[in-house]
């Protein structure tokens, strides 16, 4: 066996175990197991509660006593993100596509809790009973313009039980506080650093708009959609239907889709891939947060890299990684990624139904 290290191992939570690294794989101790991941290595195979993997050959994982942990997560169906170094090694364990996607289609709305703006935390759920419009944006797009209209929605409908709810998909506090305060928004500000909003609700760029009623129900998923038309020649979608359609929904309760197998068929779910991608994105993210070095910046932007790869159209990842790469999320890294995104046919969420 390789270095021993101490593995840093990022779930839903983070647990810190010892572990060792031979040559890119990260092993942890068998009995630290369950710390690092909640599953156990029984005679059974991999067990979590009463769901047990067989194993057929325990070798597969390791030699004794050591569990590779992308061989564990490939055996349970999880995607391990992983970056062998020596003192701390760090592992990145996302959600199988199949939770991912069983989660969405319930169109249960997820129960995400945040930092917000004014330093505490708040979840999408806090605000059950109340009609609610969530917008997903950022201070690295132009939609950070839009928050003045989303305010002027805020107080149209604030006695009709309806409250908007906007999640920046930001590093910090700090990068999105100038455009919520210069919007005098009285709405919550969520901020999801870690793109755990993101990965709950499959969302793929910003602006994302979506419904949630009094019963946190989604009633109308994911969609692209802007405040007003300050932009419209660039992205050529109208804020008129989007509007009108909610006035509708808020005024008179009168619901975007005929059913929630039509809300379904608009979802965009997500695949082995993009969750993958995910996972190495939030590796990415956690080696930026500690390099202090050249060499370790470069290896925060291997995993950047790599999760594009997966994930080519994916803005979230992509764009939302410029900033913190030192590229420009207006300039020319942004022009070419859209480029690429345009000669693939404009890959995006389904066109809504109440447009």
């Amino acid at each position: 066996m390789g270095e021993s290290v101490l593995v840093r191992v990022i779930a839903d939570g983070t647990a810190e175990v010892a572990g060792c690294c031979d040559g890119g794989r990260v092993f942890v101790a068998e009995y630290e197991l369950a710390r690092a991941t909640g599953w156990r290595l029984t005679p059974l195979g991999l067990c979590q509660g009463d769901t047990c993997v067989p194993i057929a050959d325990r070798r597969s994982l390791g030699p004794g006593g050591w569990v590779e942990l992308t061989a564990w997560g490939a055996a349970v169906g999880l995607p391990v993100a992983v970056e062998a170094a020596p003192g701390l090694s760090l592992a990145v364990i996302g959600h199988a596509a199949t939770e991912r996607r069983l989660a969405l289609a319930s169109l249960h709305a997820a129960d995400v809790r945040l930092p917000t703006l004014d330093g505490t935390t708040a979840t999408v759920r806090d605000y059950s009973g109340c009609k609610r419009l969530v917008v997903a944006f950022a201070s690295w797009c132009g939609c950070r313009y839009d928050l003045p209209t989303w305010q002027l929605v805020h107080r149209l409908y604030a006695k009709q039980n309806f409250t908007v709810i906007a999640v920046a998909v930001d590093e910090s506090a700090a990068a999105v506080r100038p455009w919520v305060s210069a919007a005098r928004a009285t709405f919550p500000v969520l901020v999801d650093a870690d793109h755990a909003f993101v990965d709950a609700y499959g969302i793929r760029n910003v602006p994302t708009v979506l419904w949630i009623d009094e019963d946190d129900h989604i009633v109308r998923p994911n969609a692209a959609e802007f405040g007003d038309d300050q932009f419209i020649g660039f992205h050529g979608r109208p804020a008129g239907p989007q509007l009108q359609a909610l006035d509708r929904w808020v005024m008179h309760g009168d619901k975007p889709y005929a059913s929630d197998a039509a809300v379904r068929a608009d979802q965009w779910l997500p695949d082995e891939a993009q969750q993958l991608a995910r996972a190495e994105y939030r590796l990415a993210v956690e080696l930026w947060r500690l390099a202090e070095t050249t060499a370790e910046t470069e290896c925060a932007e291997r995993h950047f890299t790599r999760a594009g790869k997966l994930a080519p159209h994916d803005f979230t990842i992509r764009r939302g990684s410029m900033p913190l790469r030192g590229q420009d999320p207006f300039g020319q890294p942004f022009f070419d990624l859209y480029r690429e995104w345009e000669a693939a046919g404009r890959p995006y969420y389904t066109e809504p139904v109440s447009k």
